[in-house]
């Protein structure tokens, strides 16, 4: 099996903590060759961790011929323009989300990635979460009947003060945690055309300006309506998920499902009355019916590393896709309509989007 050199930009929470372990763990598919960070000090710690190459200025790894791809794990707001570089000088690049703030930025992204030849991949890994691969299948199988609305809460209380809090550096709620709900939302609602887009958002605990409050509801004509929460002023979060159908429905969250339906077959024969109702002794009745309730429920499996699960199968996906020359299953395409969502957000709130770079 060829082993794929990889270079990451970055060596900070998503450079080191997510990408650096993850690939560790696949030493059968990548070999981490180079990182770039101007900080001295996690230079020495990647030398001393991983064992490779160390740069203070991510350009000295465009000089590398031997690189198969390029992790830019950089701040939200440097995003567009490394990965720009990245492709324009020959190489596959895998960007940290979000990928960007404007469609205008994703479409120079493609282009970018079109002329060059090289592959762009955007880490959306929460695809692959377990939990949301088991609503699909669920749904899939027809037992919830028609979806009519999904409702996903990324909720809890927390006040922060980093630069994910601030505009200019593309901070805020939708941003930082957005792009992993509203991939799933998206997936579920239909990519293949855009959704009615209508979005509140607020600032209540940031120390920033950026909001960290987001309300969303994505509608359209014969598609499931998405409610979607992501809240930094939540004490009572509930749960992540839960999905109504015309047969019944799913609640639940990362770790744990519950699942309710009945079978139409089994159901009393009912028809349209247009008169009042009543009951044996002619009193007034209201409807009601005794219905066959199943259930079903599932469990992640203990002990499941679930961060490293989802990047795994991300990592395996890319590998297949730069290696092997499959197809992305995470697409620029798709991604570009989840910033397309988002952008409209911004359009409808603009005392938080004003101050967005890129």
């Amino acid at each position: 099996m060829k082993k794929l050199k990889v270079g990451i930009i970055g060596q900070g929470r998503s450079g080191r903590d997510i990408h650096a372990f993850s690939l560790n763990k696949l030493t059968d598919r990548y070999t981490i060759a180079a990182i770039s960070d101007p900080l001295e000090e996690r230079r020495q710690r990647a030398k001393k961790e991983l064992g490779c190459d160390t740069y203070g200025d991510y350009k000295e790894l465009f000089g590398r011929n031997d690189l198969d791809l390029i992790v830019n794990a950089t701040p939200s707001h440097l995003h567009v323009p490394i990965s720009l570089e990245c492709l324009d000088n020959g190489f596959n690049v895998l960007c940290e989300k979000p990928l960007a703030r404007r469609t205008a930025d994703v479409d120079k992204l493609i282009d970018a990635s079109k002329k060059s030849g090289k592959t762009l991949a955007i880490f959306q890994q929460s695809r692959y979460s377990p939990v949301f691969q088991q609503i699909r299948n669920i749904i899939a199988s027809g037992k919830i009947g028609r979806v009519v609305q999904v409702s996903i809460s990324f909720n809890g209380f927390a006040r922060r003060w980093d630069w994910q809090t601030l505009q200019e550096k593309n901070g805020g709620n939708l941003m930082n945690t957005g792009p992993h709900p509203v991939d799933q939302a998206l997936q579920l609602f239909g990519t293949d055309i855009m959704p009615k887009v209508t979005c509140l958002m607020d600032r209540a605990n940031s120390f920033g300006d950026a909001e960290d409050y987001v309300k969303l509801i994505l509608s359209g004509v014969g598609r499931p309506t998405i409610d979607l929460e992501i809240s930094s002023c939540c004490v009572y979060p509930g749960e992540t998920y839960n999905v109504q159908g015309t047969l019944g429905g799913i609640k639940g969250s990362s770790d744990h499902l519950h699942w309710k339906y009945y079978n139409p077959e089994e159901a009393p024969a009912q028809h349209l009355v247009t008169e009042p109702l009543t009951k044996a002794d002619g009193t007034p009745a209201y409807c009601g019916e005794e219905l066959k309730w199943y259930e079903e429920s599932w469990d992640l499996e203990k002990n499941t590393d679930l961060f490293n699960t989802m990047a795994g199968q991300f990592y395996t996906m890319l590998y297949n896709a730069l290696a092997n020359g499959e197809p992305l299953k995470i697409t620029p395409q798709e991604v570009r309509q989840q910033i397309a969502v988002m952008e409209e957000c911004f359009n409808q709130n603009p005392e938080f989007g004003k101050n967005h770079s890129f």
